[in-house]
Protein backbone atom coordinates (compact mmCIF):
# COMPACT_ATOMS: atom_id res chain seq x y z
CA UNK A 1 0.00 0.00 0.00
CA UNK A 2 2.93 1.94 0.91
CA UNK A 3 4.46 2.39 -2.84
CA UNK A 4 0.34 3.25 -4.17
CA UNK A 5 0.55 6.14 -2.25
CA UNK A 6 3.82 7.16 -3.00
CA UNK A 7 3.16 6.17 -6.95
CA UNK A 8 -0.29 8.70 -6.10
CA UNK A 9 2.55 11.52 -4.64
CA UNK A 10 5.03 11.05 -7.83
CA UNK A 11 1.94 11.56 -10.41
CA UNK A 12 0.86 14.49 -8.77
CA UNK A 13 3.91 16.13 -7.60
CA UNK A 14 5.64 15.20 -11.18
CA UNK A 15 2.53 16.88 -13.09
CA UNK A 16 3.71 20.39 -14.49
CA UNK A 17 1.43 23.05 -13.93
CA UNK A 18 0.52 26.39 -16.36
CA UNK A 19 1.63 29.30 -14.15
CA UNK A 20 -1.99 30.76 -14.64
CA UNK A 21 -3.40 27.64 -13.21
CA UNK A 22 -1.30 27.74 -10.50
CA UNK A 23 -2.37 31.09 -9.34
CA UNK A 24 -6.12 30.06 -9.78
CA UNK A 25 -5.54 27.15 -7.26
CA UNK A 26 -4.07 28.91 -4.72
CA UNK A 27 -6.28 31.74 -4.98
CA UNK A 28 -8.96 28.78 -4.96
CA UNK A 29 -7.67 27.29 -1.67
CA UNK A 30 -7.24 30.70 0.06
CA UNK A 31 -11.33 30.75 -0.28
CA UNK A 32 -11.82 27.26 0.43
CA UNK A 33 -12.94 26.09 -2.62
CA UNK A 34 -11.41 22.36 -3.52
CA UNK A 35 -10.21 21.97 -6.94
CA UNK A 36 -8.99 19.60 -9.20
CA UNK A 37 -5.78 18.36 -8.33
CA UNK A 38 -2.85 19.11 -11.25
CA UNK A 39 -2.97 15.42 -12.28
CA UNK A 40 -6.93 15.61 -12.57
CA UNK A 41 -6.38 18.47 -14.61
CA UNK A 42 -3.82 16.85 -16.72
CA UNK A 43 -6.43 14.22 -17.59
CA UNK A 44 -9.35 15.93 -18.34
CA UNK A 45 -6.83 18.29 -20.71
CA UNK A 46 -5.40 15.15 -22.22
CA UNK A 47 -9.61 14.02 -23.20
CA UNK A 48 -10.66 17.60 -24.06
CA UNK A 49 -7.72 17.43 -26.71
CA UNK A 50 -8.13 13.61 -27.75
CA UNK A 51 -11.58 14.24 -28.30
CA UNK A 52 -10.94 17.15 -30.49
CA UNK A 53 -13.31 19.18 -28.53
CA UNK A 54 -15.12 22.27 -29.85
CA UNK A 55 -17.39 22.57 -27.16
CA UNK A 56 -17.21 21.88 -23.63
CA UNK A 57 -19.75 22.38 -20.61
CA UNK A 58 -18.90 22.77 -16.83
CA UNK A 59 -20.47 22.14 -14.06
CA UNK A 60 -19.35 23.85 -11.02
CA UNK A 61 -16.87 26.67 -12.13
CA UNK A 62 -14.94 27.70 -8.95
CA UNK A 63 -12.79 30.32 -10.00
CA UNK A 64 -11.75 28.53 -13.09
CA UNK A 65 -9.18 25.65 -12.33
CA UNK A 66 -10.73 22.81 -14.07
CA UNK A 67 -11.85 25.25 -16.96
CA UNK A 68 -8.42 26.32 -17.51
CA UNK A 69 -7.07 22.85 -17.75
CA UNK A 70 -9.97 21.94 -20.04
CA UNK A 71 -8.62 24.60 -22.53
CA UNK A 72 -5.68 23.56 -22.16
CA UNK A 73 -6.26 20.61 -24.16
CA UNK A 74 -8.50 22.21 -26.45
CA UNK A 75 -7.38 25.96 -26.49
CA UNK A 76 -10.23 27.00 -29.45
CA UNK A 77 -12.93 25.19 -27.89
CA UNK A 78 -15.92 27.11 -26.67
CA UNK A 79 -16.43 26.80 -22.59
CA UNK A 80 -19.80 26.84 -21.06
CA UNK A 81 -19.44 27.37 -17.15
CA UNK A 82 -22.24 27.25 -14.60
CA UNK A 83 -22.01 28.39 -11.24
CA UNK A 84 -24.16 29.65 -8.75
CA UNK A 85 -21.48 31.79 -6.97
CA UNK A 86 -21.30 35.27 -9.35
CA UNK A 87 -18.31 36.24 -7.40
CA UNK A 88 -16.41 33.42 -7.97
CA UNK A 89 -17.36 34.05 -11.73
CA UNK A 90 -15.55 37.42 -11.31
CA UNK A 91 -12.39 36.26 -10.46
CA UNK A 92 -12.70 33.28 -13.25
CA UNK A 93 -12.93 35.52 -15.64
CA UNK A 94 -9.76 37.46 -14.66
CA UNK A 95 -8.18 34.02 -14.38
CA UNK A 96 -9.15 33.05 -18.13
CA UNK A 97 -8.07 36.46 -19.56
CA UNK A 98 -5.21 35.92 -18.03
CA UNK A 99 -4.33 32.79 -19.91
CA UNK A 100 -5.47 34.42 -23.18
CA UNK A 101 -8.60 33.08 -23.12
CA UNK A 102 -10.96 35.63 -25.52
CA UNK A 103 -13.97 35.96 -23.36
CA UNK A 104 -16.30 35.40 -26.18
CA UNK A 105 -15.30 31.59 -25.89
CA UNK A 106 -15.78 31.36 -22.28
CA UNK A 107 -19.43 31.60 -21.58
CA UNK A 108 -20.36 32.06 -17.64
CA UNK A 109 -23.96 31.33 -16.25
CA UNK A 110 -24.42 32.11 -12.77
CA UNK A 111 -27.38 30.22 -11.57
CA UNK A 112 -28.11 26.83 -10.58
CA UNK A 113 -27.22 23.85 -12.80
CA UNK A 114 -30.53 22.25 -12.11
CA UNK A 115 -31.91 24.69 -13.28
CA UNK A 116 -29.62 25.93 -16.09
CA UNK A 117 -29.01 22.25 -17.78
CA UNK A 118 -32.72 21.28 -18.89
CA UNK A 119 -31.92 24.62 -21.34
CA UNK A 120 -28.90 23.52 -23.00
CA UNK A 121 -28.97 21.63 -26.28
CA UNK A 122 -29.27 17.70 -26.41
CA UNK A 123 -26.41 16.09 -28.15
CA UNK A 124 -24.45 19.58 -28.37
CA UNK A 125 -21.35 18.93 -26.64
CA UNK A 126 -17.81 17.13 -26.84
CA UNK A 127 -17.41 16.75 -23.07
CA UNK A 128 -19.18 17.44 -20.39
CA UNK A 129 -17.18 18.12 -16.65
CA UNK A 130 -18.64 17.80 -13.34
CA UNK A 131 -16.85 19.18 -10.73
CA UNK A 132 -20.29 20.87 -8.25
CA UNK A 133 -22.27 19.62 -5.01
CA UNK A 134 -22.53 15.88 -4.70
CA UNK A 135 -26.42 16.51 -3.68
CA UNK A 136 -27.28 17.07 -7.03
CA UNK A 137 -25.08 14.34 -9.01
CA UNK A 138 -27.71 11.98 -10.40
CA UNK A 139 -28.82 15.05 -11.52
CA UNK A 140 -26.54 16.35 -13.38
CA UNK A 141 -25.08 12.95 -14.70
CA UNK A 142 -28.61 12.59 -15.95
CA UNK A 143 -27.96 15.96 -17.90
CA UNK A 144 -24.77 15.44 -18.87
CA UNK A 145 -25.30 11.92 -20.46
CA UNK A 146 -27.98 13.75 -22.62
CA UNK A 147 -26.16 17.35 -23.57
CA UNK A 148 -22.91 14.84 -24.89
CA UNK A 149 -22.56 13.91 -28.53
CA UNK A 150 -22.05 10.35 -29.34
CA UNK A 151 -18.93 9.44 -28.47
CA UNK A 152 -18.03 12.21 -26.52
CA UNK A 153 -16.92 12.30 -22.55
CA UNK A 154 -18.43 13.29 -19.24
CA UNK A 155 -16.16 13.69 -16.35
CA UNK A 156 -16.96 13.32 -13.11
CA UNK A 157 -14.82 14.81 -10.61
CA UNK A 158 -13.89 14.00 -7.05
CA UNK A 159 -15.74 10.49 -7.71
CA UNK A 160 -13.76 8.76 -4.95
CA UNK A 161 -14.95 11.20 -2.68
CA UNK A 162 -11.98 11.49 -0.05
CA UNK A 163 -10.81 7.83 0.16
CA UNK A 164 -14.47 7.00 1.41
CA UNK A 165 -16.11 5.26 -1.39
CA UNK A 166 -13.42 2.22 -1.32
CA UNK A 167 -14.32 1.34 2.16
CA UNK A 168 -17.37 -0.51 2.09
CA UNK A 169 -17.73 0.32 6.24
CA UNK A 170 -18.33 4.11 4.89
CA UNK A 171 -21.80 4.71 4.61
CA UNK A 172 -22.34 8.70 4.04
CA UNK A 173 -25.02 9.72 1.52
CA UNK A 174 -22.62 11.10 -0.80
CA UNK A 175 -19.99 7.71 -0.36
CA UNK A 176 -23.26 5.14 -1.13
CA UNK A 177 -24.65 7.59 -3.96
CA UNK A 178 -20.92 7.63 -5.63
CA UNK A 179 -20.91 4.04 -5.13
CA UNK A 180 -24.10 2.86 -6.25
CA UNK A 181 -23.87 5.80 -9.62
CA UNK A 182 -20.52 3.61 -9.89
CA UNK A 183 -21.82 0.27 -10.20
CA UNK A 184 -25.11 1.53 -12.41
CA UNK A 185 -22.39 3.10 -15.21
CA UNK A 186 -20.40 -0.23 -15.06
CA UNK A 187 -23.52 -2.15 -15.81
CA UNK A 188 -24.72 0.12 -18.67
CA UNK A 189 -24.30 -0.82 -22.10
CA UNK A 190 -24.56 2.88 -22.83
CA UNK A 191 -21.44 3.97 -21.69
CA UNK A 192 -17.90 2.82 -21.87
CA UNK A 193 -16.62 3.78 -18.57
CA UNK A 194 -12.91 4.35 -16.52
CA UNK A 195 -12.37 5.16 -12.59
CA UNK A 196 -9.09 6.70 -11.98
CA UNK A 197 -7.61 7.27 -8.44
CA UNK A 198 -6.30 10.26 -9.77
CA UNK A 199 -6.53 13.07 -7.31
CA UNK A 200 -9.83 12.34 -5.48
CA UNK A 201 -10.97 10.30 -8.39
CA UNK A 202 -12.25 10.80 -11.52
CA UNK A 203 -14.84 8.87 -13.41
CA UNK A 204 -14.91 8.79 -17.00
CA UNK A 205 -17.60 8.08 -19.39
CA UNK A 206 -17.17 7.89 -23.34
CA UNK A 207 -20.73 7.58 -25.15
CA UNK A 208 -20.97 4.49 -27.53
CA UNK A 209 -21.93 5.62 -30.90
CA UNK A 210 -25.38 3.78 -32.67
Amino acid sequence: MASKDLSWKYVEQSTLEPEVIAAARAQSLELGIDPISPATGAHVALIAAATNAASIIEVGTGIGVSGLWLLTGAPDAQLTSIDVEADHHEVARRHFTDAGHPAARVRLITGKAVDVLPRMNEGSYDVVLIDADAGSLLDYVEHALRLVRPGGAVLIAHALWRDTVSDPARRESTTTQLRDLIAELEASPAVHVALSPVGDGLLQLVTRRS
